[in-house]
């Protein structure tokens, strides 16, 4: 069960890239969590996800001998739902639907890959601890980092329309 969940339905196996595979087979759960219930379903899924992947990732990192396989993408799944989770927050905000919203929605996916492959400061300092939690912060904090430049191009863009 700890592969299942860690390689979100082996979609970690996926090759080259799998990160971004991870990322990418997400965005269907972030979209059915926002149609169940919107952001908090969202959140209260991300939160669920964490806890989950962090047990999961404590037992396959355990089992394989290695600090970060790449297989493990549940990670990702949850960083990306903190992407997204500004773009259901202003979906339901104006209530519109959340697909209306497309370019959130890439700008979460790009926004996260970069910060996840990029690794700047805290999201390189949890990568370097090198334990199964360092292995999911990383990401719930390149989540953050990209939620956060959603807002901000969110904002940019409402602003470049008003003028």
């Amino acid at each position: 069960m700890s592969r299942v969940i860690a390689t979100f339905l082996f979609t970690g196996y996926l090759k080259p890239a799998s990160g971004t595979w991870g990322s990418l087979f997400a965005l269907p759960l972030i979209w059915a969590l926002h149609q169940l219930g919107g952001p908090l379903a969202i959140a209260v899924g991300a939160v669920v996800l964490f806890a989950a992947g962090l047990w999961a990732t404590q037992q396959m990192t355990a089992e394989l001998g290695i600090e970060d396989p790449s297989e493990i993408v549940i990670d990702e799944v949850v960083g990306q739902a903190l992407a997204i989770l500004p773009v259901s927050i202003g979906a339901m905000g104006v209530g519109v639907d959340v697909l209306k919203l497309w370019p959130g929605w890439v700008a979460g996916f790009l926004l996260f890959r970069l910060f996840d492959i990029w690794k700047p400061w805290l999201v390189g300092w949890a990568d370097r601890r090198g334990d199964p939690l360092g292995v999911m912060l990383d990401d719930v904090i390149a989540g953050v980092f990209a939620g956060i430049g959603v807002l901000i191009l969110a904002v940019l863009s409402h602003l470049i329309i008003l003028v």
